[in-house]
């Protein structure tokens, strides 16, 4: 290990191209035929269903057009619907079609397999010590990230 924290940085890089290439295969099932942009749209929305393209936009940090690009390709493909918003006449919700419900479960159980497989070797106590690390390495990201948005 190093105290260099760009040597640091550029292993951890390097560990995380390859946490995306173990396991079984590394894109969306095939007969979804939808990009990671969109099954990233598809677990938002499991998150947050009857969202808006807004509320989309902000939690994934893309453009309003980006999403709307994207949902308006995911509706096409059947897997959402776009609801009038019974609060706001202007605005849409969006919500999965169980087309869409069934693709997100399809690609939870290939995720959760995925890190089954990087976890499988690991003891009880380092799979804690790893999730625990993980997880402070992010809440620190993420509270920094949204101390710059402030």
């Amino acid at each position: 290990m190093t105290d260099n924290l760009k040597q640091s940085s550029e292993q951890f890089l390097n560990l995380m191209d390859r946490v995306r290439r173990v396991g079984p295969q590394t894109a969306p099932p095939k007969e979804a035929d939808i990009s990671p942009s969109q099954l990233a749209f598809i677990t938002f929305l499991n998150l947050n269903p009857g969202c808006g393209i807004q509320t989309m936009a902000s939690g994934l940090k893309l453009s309003k057009p980006t999403v709307s690009i994207g949902v308006s390709q995911l509706e096409e493909s059947g897997f959402l619907v776009r609801q009038p918003d019974p609060h706001d006449g202007r605005a849409v919700q969006l919500f999965l079609t169980p087309e869409g419900q069934k693709l997100h479960q399809l690609t939870l159980e290939f995720r959760c397999k995925k890190f089954e497989c990087l976890l499988k070797d690991l003891t009880l106590q380092e799979r804690v010590t790893l999730i625990n690390l993980l997880e402070k390495a992010i809440q620190a990201a993420e509270n920094k990230t949204q101390g710059e948005v402030k």
